[in-house]
This record gives structure tokens, C-alpha cells and sequence, in this order.
């Protein structure tokens, strides 16, 4: 028998967001929105990402304080705490889940995931990232690399599509990893989609024993939507999350 798992960190969004910080920039990937505390709002013990088109001058991103014009104000919050399995007793599997409803409608790019700093070098792991405008479906991704900012895997060995029989920005639905020494499961719902086992494309057991944090936001265009002008985006939209949690064991 499996042993129980064990409730190391939850947000249940009650109160604050002292456990997270937020970022103030733009990012990367040719994404539309600059990120910014404002658009983080708690109530009823629900944290809403409110994504609003507006044009704004800021930091092109966290690394990059050059101004840069966007059309999109979002929120990105990143836990103060990271988390991976290693060989120490109690932590050979960890356990990420969430309870999120995403945002509908073209350009809008929702995610959970977890990755290290400096980025590629201690993983990246992205739980979910889903179009707004395909609410049916989602995917799951790995990367890493030995060197910061270039990662060596390839999305054609990573990447992952799951389809799912709802849609996923109607409601709030359970998504989750177990994190091992030799795989990653994708679940949804409490259902198995996809195990990855490791092997040598896509770099699992290089994940093993590093600590990523757990990062929640949502992003606009940029490469997950090819030949989409902003023009083309929904004006407004929703990412609401209503707890995070992680196991270990």
C-alpha cells in the first residue's frame, strides 16, 4: 500500500497573498501583458487574475527594466517557498493540485506550473497551460537545461495535449502532478492522463532533487497563439483559483 501523503503548504486564498510574490513586468515569449499586483483580487476565498486590455508603458521584464508598450494588464504570483522530491525520507513523491476555473475567450494563455531558478537549470514543469478560446482541452510541458536560459529539451518529446470531455473555463476543476525520481503525471480530476516516464529526451531524472516554486498567472498571445493580432483578443477575462496544495511522502 501507498503511504498517506502529507500536507506540507496550502493557499485556501482566505486571507492574503503573503505566501507569494508578485511580479511587476512584462515577461517573455512575445506575450502582450505586463504583469502587475492590481490585477490579483481575493474574495470569498477565491484569488481572481483579472485580465483587462489596456495599454501601458513598464519593464519589458524581471531582467530587462527597458519601458515596453503592452496592451494587457494580468497577474502572476510565484510561491515564497520551492518544492521538489529528493532521496531524504518523507520526500521521494511531491504532489502539486489546484482547483481553478480558467479564462474563455482568444489570446488568453492561463497556467499552472513550477520551475527553479535560474531558469532552465533546476526544471520547469507546466501542470496545465490552456487558449482561452479552446476550452476543451490543455497541455502539459517539461524543460530543462544546464546552462541559464537555454533549455535543451525539445517540445516535440515534451509537450503533451490532453483533451477533456467540459470546459474548463465554465467551472473550477482539480489539476495536478506527482513529481517522482522516473515520471510525471498529469491528472485531472483525479483522473490519470498522461505519465511521462523518464528517459533521455526529455530530462526527468535531471529534475529530480531540485526545488521549483509553484506559479500561477495568466498570459496574453505571444507564440501560444501564431499569426493572432491583439486585435483579435477578448477585452476581458477571468482566471479564478480557489486553492493550492502540496503533498509530499
Amino acid at each position: 500500500p501507498n503511504r498517506p501523503w502529507n500536507l506540507i503548504w496550502e493557499d485556501d486564498f482566505d486571507t492574503d497573498l503573503s505566501l507569494w510574490s508578485s511580479w511587476e513586468s512584462g515577461a517573455y515569449n512575445n506575450e502582450v501583458q505586463y504583469y502587475r499586483p492590481e490585477q490579483l483580487e481575493l474574495e470569498n476565498g477565491i484569488l481572481t487574475i483579472n485580465v483587462q486590455r489596456e495599454t501601458i508603458t513598464g519593464a519589458n521584464n524581471p531582467n530587462d527594466s527597458s519601458p515596453k508598450e503592452f496592451q494587457f494588464v494580468s497577474g502572476r504570483i510565484e510561491s515564497n517557498t520551492t518544492f521538489g522530491p529528493s532521496n531524504a525520507t518523507g520526500e521521494l513523491e511531491y504532489r502539486f493540485m489546484a482547483h481553478i476555473k480558467m479564462p474563455a475567450g482568444n489570446g488568453m494563455w492561463p497556467a499552472f506550473w513550477t520551475y527553479g531558478d535560474p531558469w532552465p537549470t533546476k526544471g520547469e514543469i507546466d501542470i496545465v497551460e490552456a487558449r482561452g478560446n479552446l476550452p476543451m482541452e490543455f497541455s502539459s510541458n517539461i524543460f530543462y537545461g544546464t546552462q541559464p536560459g537555454i533549455p535543451i529539451t525539445d517540445n516535440n518529446n515534451t509537450v503533451v495535449e490532453h483533451e477533456v470531455d467540459v470546459d474548463i473555463t465554465a467551472d473550477f476543476h482539480t489539476y495536478e502532478l506527482i513529481w517522482t525520481a522516473n515520471s510525471l503525471e498529469i491528472l485531472f480530476d483525479g483522473e490519470l492522463l498522461h505519465r511521462y516516464s523518464a528517459n533521455g529526451l526529455n530530462y526527468i531524472a535531471s529534475l529530480f532533487g531540485q526545488k521549483q516554486k509553484v506559479v500561477l498567472n495568466t498570459a496574453v498571445g505571444g507564440f501560444f497563439f501564431p499569426n493572432s493580432s491583439p486585435s483579435s483578443f477578448v477585452d476581458t477575462a477571468e482566471m479564478q483559483v480557489d486553492w493550492v496544495r502540496v503533498y509530499k511522502r
